[in-house]
């Protein structure tokens, strides 16, 4: 275990850091949406859940110990934002351009709830009040604008209506426990609960214990297949994120983290390529044997909050294990940069990297720093 802290904090702060807080940065206040795998950003457009993904990155990576300038990179990107990517109506756009001008003017639950994430995160790290008010302003907004009479709140001007998500809902959750902790103003804390109550009730199935994906207006599940699809990667996101709640007194948190965990290890890794796949059925049936990078980083954040709590040599192992994983991922010509998509057959797909994997790969190595 001590290994992989040593490793994987290295790799962070000593080879992804470098590259992305230079290469991977905009003159005006931006980074990369993705590069090329020969470390070329491309400028087409910056998605704002990104930009508030790498605020939460170089916090992350502050935080790890880089000596770099993160502060300055971070508060420079959470200014960029309230400055260039708000509506009228205090909404945040989807896209900007290279400029910082608005791209995309619709506003997406999921693009808010990375806005509040990021504003929660640096405005604990680099100790600025004024982000927790304007994450209230923001919050203002969405319970105004998008509460829902079945609970949870509607997602925006992008995704059908007619279907629900759990994974916006998911990272409001992560970022009401983000402002909650640096604010601890008392409205984040009861947004953070309220969530978990929803999901524990309407979002995970009770005879599995699986988390669902899709789901009618009125919270219950998709019909048909699309009803039982469960994806191991957000299993695990969501224990760890109740694992997180339940070290702050909600007790139903670990028995809600235990059968996450169960179902996802049970039905959602690839003995053969060592990584969990994309998606399940209910039942247990692959879904996408693909895997993509970011359940590999969902499963380390649950072995490593599980074994804060309880100690148990098997968690040690697996995060270990998903460490190894992860780490499969980086076998690339240019050192900080990743692929995304494993097929089945041991193949990459060809693509740029994203971005926003970042995010999913320091989160991982700080829960695992930290909770080792």
């Amino acid at each position: 275990m001590e290994d992989a802290v040593a490793r994987t904090t290295d790799w962070l702060c000593n080879v992804a850091a470098p590259l992305w807080s230079t290469r991977g940065r905009t003159a005006s206040g931006l980074f990369a949406e993705r590069m090329t795998l020969a470390g070329e950003p491309d400028d087409s457009y910056f998605r704002t859940f990104v930009q508030a993904r790498h605020v939460f990155s170089f916090c992350a990576i502050g935080r790890l110990g880089w000596h770099g300038p993160w502060r300055e990179l971070a508060g420079e990107t959470v200014e960029t934002l309230l400055a260039r990517a708000r509506r009228p109506d205090g909404f945040f756009v989807h896209k900007l351009d290279a400029g910082a001008n608005q791209l995309d003017p619709r506003a997406d639950l999921y693009d808010q709830a990375f806005v509040l994430f990021a504003l929660g995160t640096a405005g604990a790290a680099l100790d600025r009040e004024g982000y927790f008010d304007a994450a209230e302003d923001l919050l203002d907004t969405i319970e105004r604008q998008w509460s829902h009479p079945a609970g949870g709140f509607t997602e925006g001007e992008i995704v059908d209506p007619r279907v629900r998500r759990q994974n916006p809902h998911m990272h409001l959750f992560e970022a009401a426990q983000a402002l909650f902790d640096g604010s601890t103003r008392a409205r984040f804390g009861n947004l953070s609960r309220s969530i978990a109550a929803l999901a524990s009730e309407r979002m995970i199935d009770p005879v599995t214990g699986a988390l669902l994906e899709y789901f009618n207006e009125d919270f219950t599940p998709a019909p048909g297949t699309e009803g039982t699809i469960a994806e191991p990667g957000h299993c695990f996101e969501w224990a760890w994120l109740f694992e997180r709640l339940a070290r702050r007194g909600w007790e139903p948190g670990t028995g809600i983290s235990d059968r996450l965990v169960a179902f996802a290890r049970g039905t959602g890794i690839d003995p053969e390529r060592g990584v969990a796949i994309n998606e399940v059925l209910t039942d247990g049936t692959v879904h996408d044997a693909k895997a993509r990078l970011w359940p590999q980083t969902e499963r380390i954040k649950a072995a490593a909050a599980r074994l804060r709590r309880t100690g148990a040599p098997e968690e040690a192992a697996e995060a270990v294990a998903a460490v190894a994983g992860l780490e499969k991922y980086y076998d690339v010509t240019t050192p900080g940069l990743w692929r995304d998509k494993l097929c089945l057959d041991g193949s990459w797909l060809e693509e740029l990297a994203p971005g926003s994997s970042l995010y999913h790969i320091s989160c991982a190595y700080l829960e695992l720093a930290e909770g080792a």
